[in-house]
């Protein structure tokens, strides 16, 4: 999908490469707490992750293909329960080959979601290169893609307190699987997609930190 890896697709629209970064960041929410360790319902997950599109990343409009996948519910939500790297991997393929092969007008894009493992921003960083590799060995590289979105997500050019960062912030560290060919489609569709990196930019500065935390207070 070339574009210059514009991925919105990921519910969340990028006009560059994500830079993996070596830092942390804040927490996702204003009273989200430590989930290292925790084990979780796959329900409340679900449930917190559709609240965080349709607050955040429909709500605020960070991404403008979103909301055509949610309405027709074609998002498919996989709530990973692994412990382990080694766990989620195998999870992570799974849901790639079910992707690959499921009818695109039933299922368009994955939200693998896995609050048990990858907490730490540094050691999810690291595992994207493991979740590039899985995609070339399974011959899907041009077919789909995975984006990413962590509660710690910080882009390489920013500050830890930054709040652009939460453009790429989600309740749990989520691996979003797309289809390029959906993607470019709805790239064709929005002539302004190179716009919508510093357009979600500028949304996220005026509403600040603390217009963010109030999203999830009501």
């Amino acid at each position: 999908m070339g574009l210059v890896r514009v991925v919105c697709g990921r519910l969340q629209c990028e006009a560059t490469s994500l830079k993996r970064d070596r830092a942390g960041g804040r927490t996702w929410g204003a009273d989200n707490g430590d989930n290292d360790g925790m084990s979780m319902e796959h329900d409340t997950v679900i449930e917190d992750t559709r609240n965080w599109m349709v607050k955040a990343v429909i709500g605020l409009n960070l991404c403008p293909f979103a909301k055509g996948v949610h309405v027709k519910n074609q998002v498919r939500y996989r709530v990973s329960d692994a412990s382990t790297p080694e766990g989620l991997l195998e999870d992570l393929i799974e849901e790639l080959t079910f992707l690959r092969d499921a009818d695109p007008d039933e299922v368009d894009t994955t939200l693998l979601v896995h609050p048990g493992v990858l907490q730490d921003f540094l050691d999810f960083n690291d595992f994207l290169d493991v979740v590039d590799a899985a995609v070339e060995d399974l011959e899907l590289d041009g077919v789909l893609q995975v984006a990413s979105f962590h509660p710690d997500y910080q882009f390489a050019d920013a500050d830890p307190d930054d709040v652009e960062n939460y453009s790429n912030r989600a309740p749990y560290p989520t691996l979003h699987l797309i289809r390029e060919e959906s993607l470019d489609r709805a790239i064709e569709a929005f002539p302004e997609a190179e716009d919508i990196y510093e357009t979600n930019k500028a949304t996220l500065r005026k509403l600040g930190l603390e217009g963010w935390k109030k999203l999830w207070q009501v």
